[in-house]
């Protein structure tokens, strides 16, 4: 926030403006985030490689410009939003990219799930131009953008944590500082390869008491109030017709896509061969979504690996 000096009838008053914040990705994740500044009343300039994507956001009252470049030029403080290392090398580094025209001192936030590496990469390009970049990955999926509940593994110079903070809690429920860059990328793809270990438990375990004639809800209800109990089982269920609001209650449509956790397992098993990190199941978990890629589920939420399952059985 900026503020000016007034002195009327020998009163000072100071008059806060709120400075523009930049966004740049407007996918699944970014729209709602980018939604919930403008809520708080931050404006927002924006753009996406797709205009189409712009719409939604812009009949919100934000504005929208052609490249990364030009909302560096108009923005001090910029969050992206991308789905891989490449986008954001590109969003940053590129052409049109926020570093042709990045003012000194901008606050640079990427939620983006990439390789640390990548980030701390980026966080070198834009110290030389004088800015500043925090890694700042989410948890929490599209129904928690959109219900700004999102938990944020913030990753950077500590002293620009605050900074980060206020525009984050705009966000997110939970803004958790992890360390130098890099560090908020090393938590969430540890989260992400959890996730995906426990999802494939929990439908693997879900198919088996069907098949041993368990009412699905039964067991669901039972898992849940016993030691199995995980955010797979209770939250996010896989199976059609225990949950409502998940998408697979919707032909699993929505949510986090396949290919989005084949991406982070990848970035699991990249760093952990870096680190000569055992992770048996999270190799096993990165080929088994790296299958259903190939099968058809690419573009379907990543609990639908209970009906690739169920589709195994059958060959």
């Amino acid at each position: 926030k900026k503020y000016s000096v007034c002195i009327l009838e020998n009163r000072i008053f100071f008059l806060f403006t709120v400075t523009p914040v930049g966004f740049i990705g407007l996918g699944n994740m970014g729209t709602p985030m980018a939604k919930n500044l403008l809520r708080n009343g931050y404006p927002v300039i924006a753009t996406d490689v797709f205009p189409e994507s712009c719409k939604e956001l812009q009949d919100t009252g934000a504005q929208v410009v052609d490249s990364p470049a030009d909302v560096a030029e108009k923005a001090d403080r910029i969050i992206t939003m991308l789905p891989s290392s490449p986008n954001v090398i590109e969003v940053y580094t590129g052409p049109n990219g926020i570093l042709k025209k990045v003012k000194k001192g901008t606050l640079l936030i990427d939620s983006s799930t990439i390789d640390p590496a990548v980030s701390r990469e980026m966080a070198v390009a834009a110290e030389k131009m004088g800015a500043v970049f925090m890694d700042a990955p989410v948890s929490g999926g599209v129904g928690a953008a959109s219900m700004a509940k999102l938990t944020f593994m913030v990753g950077g110079v500590e002293e620009e944590y605050n900074a980060a903070q206020e525009l984050l809690t705009c966000m997110g429920a939970n803004v958790v500082y992890c360390g130098q860059v890099g560090t908020g990328q090393a938590a969430k793809i540890c989260n992400n390869m959890l996730l995906a270990i426990g999802m494939i438990g929990t439908a693997e375990t879900m198919n088996l008491g069907i098949r041993l004639g368990l009412d699905p809800k039964l067991l669901a209800k039972i898992l849940n109030m016993s030691s199995g109990r995980c955010w797979s089982s209770d939250t996010y269920n896989p199976v059609p017709g225990v949950m409502e609001g998940v998408p697979s209650a919707n032909n699993y449509q929505g949510g986090f896509g396949t290919t989005l956790m084949a991406k982070d397992l990848g970035l699991a098993q990249n760093t952990a061969t870096n680190t000569k990190t055992p992770i048996p199941l999270g190799s096993l978990a990165h080929q088994i979504y790296r299958v259903m890629c190939s099968r058809g589920y690419a573009n379907k939420d990543f609990s639908s690996v209970f009906q690739f399952l169920r589709e195994e059985e059958g060959q």
